[in-house]
């Protein structure tokens, strides 16, 4: 279905509606078709959910036989949740239906019980599962013996797989490992925004997952390639032209998320787009999400919020502990401004670029460069 708006925010449509990306798209396409692992690394909201769905569209297209799966396991606490989301987004590709699904599972699952219960708004059967206490470890070697049965060449893609690196079990990450390692009909996207964490996990000889798979990154996308996409919607009527474009990419460097934000709005408007359009789409924005920023704030300390606000104000932080940088903006010592800033990356509201430290959320961003200190 042909969206009402080209400038999407969240999910994915069809090709028509994705930009560029065709280097990566190729690259991760014949990794996945030659049984490659994949390890996909960048900054949240910098495309890699859409970029993964537009390498499974494809997928899909060329090879009608097979399973996609795709779970963000961010909010995901421990390997009991791990696993029953694993459980929950396999089963609704691989079974048609209750009693399909009824006779498949009884032959693989002992320690997963499926519940079947009746969708109050769709009215269709929906299937979830009871785990017995400290059956993870069973649980998880059924679902992989269950999709070794399947008889279909299955693709899954785990986002935000860092999370596992924070669970209270010990030993997830080796226990994924020796499951995965013998699968020759599953093949694997992991996928994670932490860059640290994931380059870790994937370039460490003291990991389980160490040079088991192909890494790859991406950035912003190029700013030509990304104006022809963006311009082709607009028309002639209401024509972007290429200085009020780059007004966009020059303001979030590209980031994928928030150009899309704002050519989402700016479309809607159904005007020729202007500087001052842009202007006013921005602060929009930044009134609508004041008040989550102001309660987010409100867990950290003074000298916390303090280093955000000096780093949102000098837009990119090369060197935090720097003399100069301290002075201008009357920070506390060096060991009270680290602390602050390691809590500040584990939390992801500061990442770090080649290029310095910034705020990650590039809208907070703005709405912190108006904040007195």
């Amino acid at each position: 279905m042909k969206p009402q708006n080209p400038f999407l925010i969240a999910g994915y449509n069809r090709p028509e509606y994705f930009c560029d990306r065709e280097r990566e798209t190729t690259l991760m396409i014949d990794a996945l078709k030659n049984d490659r692992n994949l390890t996909l690394i960048a900054p949240r909201r910098m495309g890699k959910t859409g970029l993964i769905k537009h390498v499974f569209y494809h997928l899909e297209q060329e090879q009608p036989k097979i399973a996609v799966f795709y779970m963000d396991i961010f909010f995901t606490q421990n390997l009991g949740e791990f696993v029953q989301l694993f459980a929950g987004t396999m089963l609704e590709k691989l079974d048609m239906g209750p009693q399909k699904a009824i006779k498949r599972m009884g032959k693989f699952f002992k320690s997963l019980r499926p519940v079947f219960t009746i969708d109050g708004f769709s009215g269709m059967p929906k299937v979830t599962f009871n785990m017995e206490p400290t059956h993870e470890e069973r649980s998880l070697k059924e679902i992989f013996a269950y999709l070794q049965s399947s008889g279909l060449r299955c693709y899954i893609a785990i986002d935000e797989f860092q999370q596992l690196a924070e669970y209270p079990e010990k030993g997830v990450e080796a226990l994924l490992r020796s499951h995965i390692q013998f699968l020759h009909n599953v093949h694997f996207i992991f996928s994670g925004s932490k860059q640290h964490v994931m380059q870790e996990m994937f370039l460490s000889a003291k990991r389980p997952f160490y040079q088991s798979t192909q890494i790859v990154s991406i950035d912003a996308i190029n700013r030509m390639e990304y104006y022809r996409f963006a311009a082709r919607f607009f028309g002639q009527k209401n024509k972007l032209s290429l200085e009020i474009f780059s007004l966009i990419y020059d303001e979030f460097e590209g980031h994928t998320w928030y150009i899309q934000a704002i050519l989402n709005r700016l479309y809607g408007q159904k005007q020729k787009p202007d500087a001052a359009s842009i202007n006013r789409i921005i602060a929009d924005i930044i009134v609508e999400s004041a008040y989550t920023f102001e309660k987010l704030l409100a867990a950290y300390s003074p000298t916390a919020v303090r280093l955000l606000k000096a780093i949102a104000k000098e837009r990119c932080v090369k060197e935090i502990n720097a003399g100069v940088f301290i002075a201008r903006h009357k920070l506390k010592a060096t060991s009270s401004v680290n602390t602050a800033l390691k809590k500040l990356i584990d939390k992801e509201l500061v990442y770090r670029t080649p290029k310095g430290f910034i705020v990650y959320d590039r809208f907070m961003a703005i709405w912190l460069r108006q904040q007195p200190y």
